[in-house]
């Protein structure tokens, strides 16, 4: 990763290093045996997989072709291990194993990841959910934003770069008027907006819990603010650290928007479907950290490893 020599005589290497045994637990969807399971052994890895019962005999099929694979190669066969139950006190078990485990990975609903986050006595890299924005500034192109805005909600709304919260300038309002609103109602978006968007015929009047809402449907929060400054400070109390987007041709407010939020993964004119490993140029990704250790954003093999630091003299001793 980096190297370099000091005026002690010292050489010194920053290396990649495996984080050792990944815990990954996840619900109705087999293919994240296949995925977590050779992510984590690329990036040098032992993976013990905990798959739903849903998908529990699909998972023990793929489990077996990864383990043939791996002895195939000359690997551990125990490099890729799956708990051969459906009982769900083991998901309790893998939660307080700091002494086996390295780190846990969730992949499912909020339920298993929220009870992740308050059980375990393991790191782990996780996202609650993906409330994710756009923001129209009053200096967006309104070509770009509608088919941003269009993109980014309906494109596929089941994932967790989907936009569940449209926010929109005043002055972009003034400008435009409801053309971002109409475009959705027009695809069969459910919008709920707040007292001056809900004028819009179609439109739903916003309940106070629509906003920080993950909805992963054809539903859409929306709200008109003041400014860059008025959707930050929306973003910062409804937001949950994935993937926001800024709409806009004035580089100031775009800087603005950039500095002054923290998500994981901050847009330019550019749909928060894009939140993605693959889409990245990272490859394959095991999910999406919203944390603010190590890892953020896409996690692919990469992020699955640490570091450590190489040192070599020639006898050097401290003065």
């Amino acid at each position: 990763m980096a190297e370099w020599d000091r005026p002690t005589g010292l050489h010194i290497q920053r290396v990649r290093t495996p984080l050792g045994v990944v815990g990954v637990i996840y619900e109705s969807r087999p293919n994240v045996t296949a995925d977590a399971g050779a992510l984590c052994l690329k990036a040098g890895n032992a993976v013990i997989l905990r798959g739903g019962s849903e998908c529990f005999n699909s998972s023990a099929a793929i489990h077996a072709c990864l383990v043939k694979g791996c002895a195939q190669a000359g690997l551990p066969a125990d490099a890729v291990q799956l708990i051969p139950t459906r009982d769900r006190g083991m998901v309790a078990e893998m939660l307080r194993a700091a002494e086996f485990i390295d780190v846990i990975v969730p992949r499912g609903g909020k339920g298993l990841v929220g009870q992740v986050q308050r059980e375990a006595r393991v790191p782990v890299f996780a996202h609650l959910e993906g409330i994710c924005h756009v923001y129209a500034d009053g200096d967006a192109d309104l070509a770009r934003a509608r088919a941003v805005v269009l993109n980014a909600k309906t494109r596929r709304t089941g994932i967790c770069g989907a936009a569940e919260c449209l926010l929109i300038d005043r002055a972009f309002w003034a400008r435009h008027g409801a053309v971002l609103i109409t475009v959705l109602l027009e695809a069969g978006v459910e919008v709920r907006g707040d007292a001056e968007i809900a004028t819009v015929p179609g439109v739903i009047p916003a309940r106070p819990d629509d906003f920080g809402r993950e909805f992963l449907d054809m539903i859409i929060a929306a709200r008109i603010v003041d400014g860059v400054d008025g959707a930050i400070a929306h973003i910062r109390e409804f937001g949950s650290n994935h993937t926001e987007a800024i709409l806009t041709e004035n580089d100031t407010a775009a800087a603005r928007f950039f500095q002054r939020l923290d998500s994981a993964i901050l847009m330019r004119n550019a749909s928060t479907q894009f939140a993605d490993g693959g889409e990245f140029g990272m490859g394959g990704e095991i999910g999406i950290a919203t944390g603010k250790m190590h890892a953020r954003g896409p996690v692919g093999a990469e992020q699955l490893t640490s570091f450590k630091y190489l040192v070599t003299g020639d006898g050097t001793c401290r003065a």
